[in-house]
């Protein structure tokens, strides 16, 4: 059973895509908005609580869990799709429950991996707002260099599910809830997803949501290539983290859009996994010595993640879009959670 805060329902819906588990904070005034939270890699829908039930009383709030995470059915990923097997169940989940009027209009807020897929969503559905918090870059994670993205191998080399530590996988699997080793999910938690500190009453949920993530090659991490360049692997086509791989996902055509919905884009400012120096990109571990043989930084740069999603949010501005950036200084991966006053302030002045 999932640890579900009190004020907050779970149910099941049943889409022609899969069966999804969704909580919801229903609002107890008119309704004014519908916001849809989508929850990031190895995680779920239980990290949007706090922050669920702190929103204005007319706001409908709704998070899903995503394939193969909490409590929705686990399918297979299929990563030639980029992230839309993602955002084509968050539709389906959406138009089944009528979300945001006739026209589907809803508010979208992803974290990290989500942000990608509510990205993905914007170029294929319609959505009133978008709020991106630790996003993924636009060109997907590692693989590229410059502000423009360019693909550093044709495979995508050092990308994907190659990448993924064994062992905490291994831990994922069964189920793992010690600190006895920083391979172990609520270690992993301690370190990358929260700055160094930070401290939650609610890190056993946390934990718990973790360890939903379900397993093998074709969900967490994916399948991985044997490839001739440094290190020696690269994407696949199945399972999570190949979604990202940037020869399957590249969201820049945000810029194009018809219709822009106004975006808030917040993050923290010593994030561990999504930066421009991040040592969960392969290309940063070698450059510092962790992966040896590492070719050097006019072969396999670290991707710089921060500055490519500021260029095409500047370019989406250029376009006629609008976007915010709300910096955290101090905080991780996850300012929901380590500056939540201050995010739901951010988030409330943005669906205003």
């Amino acid at each position: 059973m999932m640890t579900i805060f009190e004020g907050i329902t779970a149910e099941t819906v049943q889409t022609p895509r899969l069966r999804a588990n969704v909580l919801r904070r229903p609002a107890t005034d008119a309704v004014r908005r519908t916001v849809v939270f989508v929850h990031g890699n190895v995680s779920s829908s239980l990290f949007w609580q706090p922050l669920m039930l702190a929103l204005p009383s007319d706001i409908d709030a709704y998070a899903i869990d995503l394939r193969g995470f909490g409590g929705s059915e686990t399918l297979p990923v299929d990563a030639t799709r980029g992230l839309r097997d993602f955002s084509d169940d968050l539709h389906s989940v959406v138009e089944e429950l009528g979300l945001g009027g006739p026209d589907l209009d809803v508010d979208l807020v992803g974290w990290s991996m989500g942000a990608g897929v509510v990205m993905q969503y914007a170029l294929d559905h319609p959505a009133r707002t978008l709020t991106l918090q630790a996003p993924v870059s636009p060109y997907g994670f590692g693989g590229t260099r410059g502000t423009d993205g360019e693909r550093l191998t044709p495979d995508d080399a050092g990308v994907g599910a190659g990448g993924a530590n064994p062992d905490f996988v291994a831990r994922l699997e069964t189920g793992d809830t010690t600190e006895e080793s920083p391979t172990s999910p609520r270690a992993v938690y301690r370190s990358a997803y929260v700055a160094a500190g930070f401290v939650s009453e609610h890190e056993d949920v946390w934990v718990e949501s973790m360890l939903t993530t379900r397993t093998g090659p074709d969900n967490y991490p994916g399948d991985s290539v044997a490839t001739e360049p440094w290190p020696g692997f690269a994407a696949g086509t199945r399972g999570v983290l190949n979604t990202m791989a940037p020869q399957y996902f590249d969201v820049s055509g945000i810029v194009d859009l018809p219709t822009k919905p106004p975006i808030l884009w917040v993050h923290g400012s010593v994030d561990a996994i999504v930066g421009d120096a991040s040592y969960f990109d392969i290309n940063q571990l070698g450059a510092a010595g962790v992966i040896p043989g590492w070719p050097g930084a006019d072969v396999a740069p670290p991707s710089p993640m921060v500055a490519q999603t500021r260029t095409v949010l500047d370019a989406y501005a250029a376009a006629g879009g609008t976007y915010h950036e709300v910096l955290f200084e101090g905080a991780g991966h996850s300012p929901h959670l380590e500056r939540p006053a201050e995010f739901l302030n951010a988030l409330a002045r943005h669906l205003a």
